[in-house]
């Protein structure tokens, strides 16, 4: 059986430009710390990706740190030791909607305001301009914490017109770049951010390897949460992952090439997938409609189904699809992004993600179609209504 991959924004598939950089990476020898000339060439593969990584998203090779995924890239942005020209701030603003490794891995505890979000899953202008002006007498700056793009959804936030907002106040903005990065404008500059997060096997690098990049080299971090070695200008300890890191600077270097013309790719078949879903289940919805959204990601729910059962079904069709986060240990849960948005428990409980990336096809919507049907025909058939 020919598999059919639906699930990109959990992990994409190993571009072939990565993985050649990875296997001559493993073929050599030495660490980037030793001054030998074995130590050299891995030091240069590693500044040689510095640079692809810097150009993908408009930064600085300089201001560049690799770490071991997105989940510590976001640790050590959200650790509270920053300082920022106005000083370090004292105070989180972060949506509902976050990836759980922002909502529970940062290091502000009750200085935490968690800020709703709309149906359309859009950060509440109110909430927000609210919490803003609660540190305007006495408080020190906010540290805004913000998906560029969702990652169950693919809701898009107004990152650039909240990060003005903040940089206003003398705060600092993080933004989790880890899904919009090679699918929309996700750069310093389109942002308006002082820290992106990206994470390279959400683009078609290995698994493993992450980045936290700086808008700024003056922007210190007064206590790193790996210390040791001095690798990465004392930001973050630890012998560098080689091989990962080549190959994480490869898929940055052909997304950055390649981005524009995949996410037209990715939409039509985003589209085509929505415009036939609807045709054969009317009464499907679709999460986050009503607000911009990535061109690859289209999250739904099918009444009288349940996400588990369709999972296993689609599965055993040949089907990879998911029920939303992949961090969640494998487990069907309830999505704490759809909770936010005001989904009834009902309709939630059935909600699948498909999501495209850059080796998806016509035939990978036609295969889902093809599957879907028989699918939902056999769970009516089962049901105590009929």
């Amino acid at each position: 059986m020919t598999r059919v991959y639906l699930d990109h924004n959990a992990t994409a598939p190993l571009r072939p430009s990565a993985r050649a950089k990875m296997l001559a990476a493993l073929d050599a020898c030495g660490n980037a710390s030793s001054v030998h000339a074995e130590g050299r060439a891995a030091r240069a593969t590693i500044e040689e990706a510095r640079e692809k990584v810097a150009a993908l998203i408009g930064g600085a090779a300089r201001n560049v740190v690799f770490t071991s995924g997105a989940t510590e890239a976001l640790a050590l942005a959200l650790n509270g030791a920053w300082r920022g020209p106005q000083g370090a701030p004292d105070r989180l603003l972060i949506s509902a909607t976050e990836h759980v490794a922002a909502l529970e891995g940062h290091a502000f505890g009750v200085a935490a305001t968690i800020l709703p979000v709309t149906r359309a899953g859009l950060i509440d202008r109110a909430a927000f301009e609210a919490a803003l002006a609660q540190g305007v007498h006495g408080g020190g700056p906010p540290l805004l914490c913000l998906q560029a793009a969702n990652n169950e959804t693919g809701a898009l936030q107004p990152v650039a017109d909240l990060s003005a907002r903040v940089r206003e106040n003398g705060g600092l903005v993080v933004c989790d770049a880890v899904q919009a990065a090679g699918r929309i404008p996700a750069t310093f500059e389109s942002t308006g951010a002082d820290m992106l997060v990206l994470s390279s096997h959400k683009i078609g690098g290995p698994q493993g390897v992450g980045a936290l990049i700086l808008r700024d080299a003056r922007l210190q971090c007064d206590r790193p949460l790996l210390r040791g070695g001095g690798q990465e200008r004392g930001r973050r300890a630890g012998t560098e992952n080689v091989a990962a890191i080549a190959g994480f600077g490869a898929a940055a270097a052909e997304v950055q090439e390649r981005g524009p013309a995949e996410a037209a790719l990715t939409a039509a078949l985003r589209d085509a997938l929505e415009s036939d879903l609807l045709r054969i289940a009317p009464d499907a919805e679709i999460f986050g409609m009503d607000a911009p959204r990535l061109p690859n990601t289209c999250a739904f729910a099918i009444p009288g189904t349940t996400a588990e059962t369709l999972l296993m079904a689609l599965d055993l069709a040949g089907l990879a699809l998911s029920s939303g986060s992949a961090c969640s240990s494998g487990k069907v849960r309830r999505s704490h992004v759809l909770a936010a948005m005001g989904v009834s428990d009902h309709v939630a409980r059935g909600a699948l993600r498909a999501s495209f990336g850059w080796n998806s096809t016509r035939c990978d919507v036609d295969a889902f179609l093809s599957a879907l049907a028989p699918v939902l025909a056999r769970i009516q058939r089962k049901s105590p209504a009929n």
